[in-house]
């Protein structure tokens, strides 16, 4: 069947479509998550107080997006009179708490439709995805990325929530895309449309701060494999990342507007306050063991004449707040110190039978190995292998020379491959170990290079008679149908539990808790799930041990008795029901790794109770006799 353009976008707007109705669809039982009781209300807080308070170690662009619908709730009370607001550095827990669950707010009703704008941007990452596909290799790849991006079932659980994660991967993809249709095409429209997407990218999360030296390094290639045109380039480079800073200062502006000078002073001290190093130096000294950065970057924190602004970032960042003009910025630079802060010192987290809060160098890889479909997974060991077996001659024959024509002759996929190692390098040296969804910016650009791969694996017959060729064709197209509705069949099961979503090598969801928790699983989803089982059992009280953004009062009222994982055992009441997140079941059950000085093995004493109920898989039911 030839797939002519108008077949093509009719099968792209089914794609689309089931993707935006599923996630809607989908969200109606989700209780509000653990990142959404800081994002969403911090978020109403911008667009309404015109003050950035709040979460401001996350740029605002998401929150605003996912706050646009709440400013059409009629009567919605922002209460800027409570301590959180008014006295707290970062007060987003409590703030957030309250303003949804507290202040008399229809708190599901927000959290509904503070989602659907996240929807959209899931859906505009997907338009992309397939646009470049489609310019890169035609109908058939473009769709068959669209359809391995629409039963992504990490897409679809985090594309849902007022998170940050697939805001980010929209912005790598979309800014890489506009990019490189800049070095390419170097037209001012393209140009600006490049510099415009950096901008948004940078103020949609702060990781993007990774596209600075990816495209230092793609414009870097560029000259030296493709045009030797240094100036050209340099200059394209440059004016994306001014237009980019240019783009990023209106929106901190507003953002900043009323927050009082004295406040944003008080807030940076207290936000670096007790820091033994600062962050910055302590970044540069974890950058420094990367082999040829040592010794620049001894020279810049002892030798360089201007050293101590990196050894006082507070000092600099409260000199930038009293310029009227640079205000913005030094909120800009708060926020991404911080995040740098929190990416150096961990989270405490479960993973295979472990606790720690200084990760694990086999956690992303173990994670995307057992939470991504297995059916993509062989589908990229196709695309791998086919891959390989393209090279014709020994890789050490004239290597510099076959690398640098490949590269002149397909620069957009050695620039995909060179995100996706870039990126896995940095997740690998990371402390923060928290879940599968801090790797969805590689995800656009391995869909594509596997659907890529693939079609073109489709076409080849390496068989020599017509009967033959024939038949492989047959074969190549069943084997990947099959695999294609492994894929869809896996993720349609898993509905509406899409974060809980493990594959057969874990096996599935009902086992996932015994490898990892958090995000990968138990993020607060289901604790409106586990009242409407309290409500059928008929239950007088129950015991709540809660990980997530959901306030238990607001849903349980007095039938509630609060529990937590370090009392005493002695001081539950026999004869009652504990529900416990997994998060803090499997967290209270692991064995600390070196070093680890947290309380441990607090609920050990749990495995002679049988579980009686999993609520959607993430909270744990046990019944005390």
């Amino acid at each position: 069947m030839k797939l002519t353009n108008k077949k093509t976008n009719f099968i792209a707007i089914f794609l689309l479509s089931f993707v935006f109705f599923v996630s809607v669809f989908s969200i109606k039982d989700d209780s509000l998550t653990m990142d959404e009781l800081a994002h969403l209300p911090a978020g109403y807080s911008y667009l309404t107080q015109k003050d950035m308070r709040l979460n401001p170690e996350h740029p605002p662009l998401v929150k605003d997006l996912a706050a646009i619908p709440l400013l059409f709730i009629n009567g919605i009370k922002f209460p800027s009179d409570i301590k959180a607001w008014q006295e707290d550095v970062n007060g987003q827990w409590e703030f957030g708490n309250y303003f949804l669950f507290k202040a008399g707010n229809p708190a599901d009703k927000m959290i509904f439709w503070g989602r659907i704008p996240m929807i959209l941007i899931l859906v505009l990452l997907g338009f992309y995805m397939f646009k470049w596909a489609r310019e890169l290799y035609g109908n058939k790849v473009a769709l068959l990325t669209l359809l391995l991006f629409s039963f992504s079932p990490t897409f679809l659980a985090h594309g849902r929530l007022v998170t940050t994660d697939v805001g980010a991967a929209a912005g790598f993809f979309i800014a890489t895309y506009y990019f490189i249709k800049a070095l390419k095409e170097n037209s001012k429209r393209n140009i600006i449309l490049a510099g415009i997407s950096f901008g948004f990218a940078q103020s949609a999360k702060f990781t993007v701060i990774i596209l600075i030296p990816y495209f230092i390094f793609l414009a870097l290639i560029w000259w030296l494999f493709k045009t030797k045109k240094f100036w050209k380039t340099l200059k394209i480079l440059i004016l994306v990342f001014i237009i980019g800073y240019i783009v990023i200062w209106p929106i901190y502006l507003y953002h900043v507007w009323n927050y009082p000078l004295e406040k944003q002073i008080n807030d940076i001290k207290e936000l670096h306050r007790n820091r033994q190093i600062p962050i910055l130096t302590e970044a540069l000294l974890k950058l420094s063991k990367i082999p040829f950065l040592g010794q620049p970057i001894k020279y810049l924190l002892s030798e360089w004449k201007y050293s101590s602004y990196l050894t006082d970032l507070p000092k600099v960042l409260m000199g930038l707040a009293k310029n009227p003009i640079l205000k913005p910025y030094s909120h800009y630079l708060t926020g991404l110190f911080l995040v740098i802060q929190r990416g150096l010192g961990g989270h405490t987290t479960f993973f295979l039978g472990e606790v720690s809060a200084a990760g694990w160098k086999t956690y992303f890889p173990t994670v995307y190995l057992i939470k991504i479909p297995l059916a993509f997974h062989i589908l990229t060991l196709i695309a791998l292998s086919f891959a390989l077996l393209k090279i014709k001659k020994p890789f050490w024959q004239k290597t510099f020379s076959r690398t640098g024509n490949w590269i002149k002759n397909h620069f957009t996929e050695f620039s995909m491959i060179s995100f996706i190692l870039i990126y896995w390098a940095g997740s690998l040296i990371s402390n923060l170990n928290i879940g599968v969804r801090h790797l969805l910016p590689v995800f656009p650009f391995a869909i594509i290079l596997v659907g890529g791969e693939i079609i073109s694996w489709l076409k080849k017959p390496y068989l020599n008679s017509a009967p033959q060729k024939w038949c492989g064709v047959k074969l190549k197209y069943s084997l990947l149908i099959i695999l294609l509705i492994w894929q869809i069949v896996s993720v349609i099961k898993i509905y509406p539990h899409f974060i809980a979503y493990f594959n057969e090598l874990a096996g599935g969801a009902d086992n996932g808790y015994l490898y990892v928790t958090n995000s990968n699983l138990d993020w607060g989803q289901d604790l409106k799930r586990l009242k409407k089982w309290f409500d059928e059992k008929n239950i007088d009280k129950i015991y709540i041990d809660y990980f997530g953004g959901a306030d238990i009062k607001y849903y349980f009222k007095e039938k509630n008795i609060p529990w937590w994982g370090t009392r005493n055992p002695k001081e539950f009441e026999k004869g009652n029901y504990l529900a416990i997140s997994a998060s803090f079941l499997q967290g209270g059950r692991g064995l600390p790794v070196i070093g680890f000085n947290q309380p441990w093995g607090y609920y050990l004493w749990l495995n002679k109770y049988k579980i009686v109920a999993k609520i959607g898989y993430s909270i744990f039911v046990f019944y005390i006799d």
